[in-house]
Formats: structure tokens, sequence, C-alpha cells
């Protein structure tokens, strides 16, 4: 009987084990039922934050390029929010570039970074504007050309980086209020969303620990509520037709954009 518990409980403590806690810790939780371990509780919230962080940085873009591509529609992407969102993770990673940080330190935003630059890409050509959505790819590259090389003085990239944030908070708002102002969401990938939100928490938890209660966690929060509306939108609007009438006139609005 207890080689069989042992036997079920082993891949859980595998997965705990390897992902949020060493095995001290995983004793004191699960065998002396110390919960309040703090030395613990640190160790399993930094790990934890540091999921989060990964997850809303990494897999949250792949998700929404998935849905663009399978539906062959942009309808209730606003593309202010998007390119946003690609320039907030641009100057994040040029400015770990311009700093000489290792790769292994920022390689996630790079990735993102591309992912983002492709579902721009996407949203151009679903709008009829694959051109455009070309020429904004070359005039991107250039700029992140620029941005990384020493023509751009450190105190310009240590400005953008500082905000970044804020950069992430207006796209978050341009989103909302899109969807508000049409009342759906159209093809805005649920699950993406979510690990959006996720992602935000991760940095307030990352924030919380590094500095408190500081102006940069304050951020951290209000661009996590942003999510957080994103989100409710997302469930509110869930089982919400588009009408043709009002198809019609956002592609109208998107394409004067």
């Amino acid at each position: 009987m207890d080689t069989s518990d042992e036997g079920t409980m082993h891949p859980l403590k595998e997965f705990l084990t390897t992902f949020f806690m060493p095995e001290k810790c995983y004793d004191q939780f699960f065998f002396y039922f110390n919960f309040m371990h703090v030395p613990c509780l640190k160790i399993v919230l930094s790990k934890t934050k540091g999921i989060l962080i990964l997850v809303g940085i990494v897999i949250a873009p792949l998700p929404q390029i998935w849905k663009v591509l399978w539906s062959g529609s942009s309808n209730g992407l606003c593309l202010t929010s998007v390119f946003l969102e690609l320039l907030a993770i641009s100057t994040h990673a040029a400015f770990c570039y311009t700093q000489n940080f290792p790769i292994g330190a920022w390689g996630e935003s790079l990735f993102a970074l591309i992912q983002i630059a492709v579902l721009t890409l996407l949203v151009q050509h679903y709008r009829g504007k694959p051109i455009k959505g070309i020429y904004f790819l070359a005039v991107y590259c250039g700029f992140m050309f620029l941005l990384a090389s020493p023509l751009t003085p450190v105190s310009v990239v240590w400005t953008l980086y500082e905000w970044n944030v804020l950069l992430v908070i207006a796209g978050r708002f341009f989103q909302a209020g899109s969807n508000f102002r049409w009342g759906h969401t159209g093809q805005l990938s649920a699950l993406s969303v979510f690990l959006n939100f996720l992602g935000s928490l991760g940095r307030i938890f990352s924030s919380l620990q590094d500095t408190g209660l500081s102006l940069l966690t304050q951020m951290y929060v209000v661009a996590c509520c942003c999510s957080g509306v994103i989100l409710a939108q997302v469930l509110m609007y869930w089982n919400k037709c588009v009408t043709n009438s009002q198809k019609e006139g956002q592609e109208e609005k998107d394409k004067a954009e």
C-alpha cells in the first residue's frame, strides 16, 4: 500500500522539485506540513514568478498567431496595440544587447520580438495591405539596427527602456478601448490574453521582491489590471456574434488606419 502511494506521488514530486522547489522544501511542505517555512516560500515564489514571466513573454503570442492564421482574419486586433507591444519588447531587447547581457538573460525577449513582428505583418496582410506590412517590417528592422548600434546614445536606449511598461499599458488600453467600442473581441485569442495576464502577475511578484512597493511595481499593477480588463472582455463577449454591419464597419476603420 505504501509502495503504491509512493509510486503515485512520485510524478508529482518530480514535477514540483524540477520546476518549483528543491527536495528539502518539498519535504518541509508535504512531510512536515510546515507551509510557513519562509526560505522555502521565497524559493517557490521566485520560481513561480519566473515561470509566469516566461509564459507571458514567450508563449503568449503563439496562440494569437495561430488563431489569425486559422481564421484568415485579424478582425478585432488593434494594430496600435500590437505595435506598442512590439515597441516595448524591442526596447527591452535593445537595452539588454547594448548592456552586453548574456543571450540567456534576454533570449526569450528576442523570440517574443520575432513573434510579435510576425503578428504585426499578419494583421496588415489580412487587412488587405500586405505591401504596407512589408514596408513596415523593413522600417522596423532598420529601427532595431539603429537602436542597437553605437550610433544611438545609451541615454536614449535607457529612456526607452524606462518607458517600457508605459508602452505596454498604452497598448492594452487601446485594445480594451477597441473591444468596448465594437462590442466584441473578434479574433483575439483568449489563451494569449490569459497568458499575458499571468505574465503580468509574474512581473508584479518579481518587482515586489526586488524593489518593494515602488513606482515600477505600481505600473506593473496597472498593466496587470489592463490585462485583466481585456480578459474580462473576452469572457463577457465570448458568445457575442459579429454582425455583417459591425464587421464591415470595423474593416473600413482598419483600412483607414
